[in-house]
């Protein structure tokens, strides 16, 4: 895989992370904290383009969704440092780093042809 897939892979998991981090925290805001209704209907539309944004990954289901969790474990740690202000520690950081090495090796890793 070039350089160019891999940026544009991890764009993608980016991408996804934030459409379901989003759309669930739209949906949270509905529910536990009383917003208007449309918070959840933007906060659907928002997950179901998470649902459709790993589809354009090269690898596989199972690989992409098995390295997607190490993505959407450092996009919570950083959303939830910067949206709710809870400031990670460093056994998240850590947490985080062991997660992207995952990613990493899931699906970066070379193979065999």
């Amino acid at each position: 895989m070039g350089t160019i897939a891999i940026t544009t892979s991890i764009l993608y998991f980016v991408l996804a992370g934030l459409c379901e981090i989003g759309g669930g925290y739209l949906v949270w805001l509905w529910l536990r904290e009383g917003k208007p209704a449309w918070y959840a209907l933007v906060g659907a539309f928002v997950l179901m383009l998470y649902a459709i944004v790993p589809t354009f990954q090269p690898a596989h289901f199972g690989r992409v969704y098995a390295a997607y969790g190490g993505v959407f474990i450092v996009l919570s740690i950083l959303w939830g440092w910067q949206v709710d202000r809870i400031e990670p520690d460093r056994f998240d950081i850590l947490g985080g780093i062991v997660a992207l090495l995952g990613v990493m090796i899931i699906m970066y890793w070379p193979r065999p042809s």
